[in-house]
């Protein structure tokens, strides 16, 4: 299973909250709700999540072996 817990870890450390991924970056309500629930999301996305929040892909998700 993906997790994304990692996500909401580097968006703290990054001083980030998800009003402002909203606001100045345009991500979806829908998107962050997909992050919340663990649910897939394309490669483009944490592509841009990435570039977003200036980090590795390994700081916005975790696999972990079921």
């Amino acid at each position: 299973m993906i997790s994304f817990e990692p996500f909401y870890e580097t968006l703290k450390k990054n001083n980030m909250t998800t009003y402002k991924l909203i606001k100045d970056y345009n991500i979806s309500r829908s998107l962050l709700d997909r992050l919340k629930h663990n649910k897939p999301l394309s490669t483009v996305t944490i592509d841009d999540l990435c570039k977003i929040l200036h980090c590795k892909v390994q700081d916005i998700m975790i696999f972990i072996d079921e």
